[in-house]
């Protein structure tokens, strides 16, 4: 099966993802339909109780609209900043790297379909993975693991797949951050695990700009789930960005996390006519950010908008 064909066997399993949440909610309904005499004890149980009664406020989003440290709404066709929340301050993006990682390697024009040994030189420290040591996949399947949910180990076996020594992979990162235009940003490692990688929202914004401007990477960061088949089993990989399954066009994306980064997020969004880049930076929750990143697209689009610097 080729490159593209594998592309295209992930999308069945969409359909499956949309079913599940009804497919709990009948079983759930049916369990406790079947077991009346628990229901009914408890209900007994809790006539000898005081009640306590307890209000619940609505948890409101802080002054600025967004809990994440750093962010910024990007028109991508005219350049314009439409809000701004520390958006110029240099911080850790974590997985954001990884954009930038696939850039400098797709300069190389691999061999998509070209199968490469994982090794525990590319496993100690990569954190979770499907890879074992040993097994051979796809330059083009590890490249959707990397991108679509942020695997550390395929990313470096990409990298010493790319022909480049390490150093002068790292090296050409950050000339391309410059040739960019993103002068705040600064790479020390491939894939995001070091804090020393940090950059702005601003400049995030431009990364995934051009990142997703590449056709290839649009269409990885665009696809929910994928299916592939290895040298040892079929892999089955699902998409971090949860918006993908929200009310918008998604056109590009890429989320981040480790705990000295907060959660980060990075999409490209198309809604009433318009695009918009949005990023978030220092989400203080994984589902924070995805809330964040929806308000910040309403706010855009109403009509009144107001920015802050705070």
């Amino acid at each position: 099966m080729s490159f593209p064909e594998r592309r295209r066997a992930g999308i069945p399993f969409l359909a499956a993802l949309v079913a599940l949440p009804a497919m709990m909610a009948c079983d759930a309904n049916a369990a406790a339909s079947s077991t009346p005499q628990v229901t009914q004890t408890v209900l007994v149980a809790s006539t000898t109780r005081t009640r306590v009664h307890r209000t619940h406020r609505a948890r409101r989003a802080p002054p600025g609209g967004v809990y994440a440290r750093n962010a910024v709404v990007f028109d991508p066709a005219t350049g314009e900043v439409l809000y701004e929340k520390n958006a110029a301050l240099s911080v850790p993006i974590a997985s954001i790297t990884k954009l930038m990682t696939a850039l400098v390697f797709l300069e190389q024009k691999p061999d998509f379909d070209r199968q490469v040994e994982v090794t525990m030189a590319e496993i100690s420290g990569g954190g979770h993975t499907q890879l074992r040591n040993h097994e051979r996949v796809a330059i083009g399947d590890l490249l959707h693991m990397s991108l679509m949910c942020s695997d550390n180990v395929a990313t470096r076996v990409l990298v010493r797949e790319s022909g480049k020594p390490m150093e002068d992979f790292l090296a050409r990162m950050n000339q391309k951050a410059l040739e960019l235009g993103l002068t705040h940003s600064r790479f020390v490692e491939i894939t995001g695990l070091d804090e020393r990688n940090v950059s702005t929202a601003t400049d995030v914004a431009r990364l995934l700009q051009a990142a997703a401007s590449q056709d290839l990477v649009r269409d990885i960061t665009t696809t929910p789930s994928y299916e592939f088949r290895s040298s040892r089993r079929a892999h089955l990989i699902s998409n971090t960005n949860r918006l993908l399954y929200g009310r918008y066009e998604i056109l590009g994306g890429k989320t981040g996390f480790i705990s000295e980064a907060g959660y980060c997020l990075a999409t490209w969004v198309r809604t009433q006519g318009r695009e918009f880049i949005a990023v978030v930076l220092g989400a203080p929750t994984n589902a924070t950010r995805f809330a964040d990143v929806v308000r910040l697209i309403q706010r855009t689009t109403a009509p009144t908008v107001a920015s802050t610097n705070s």
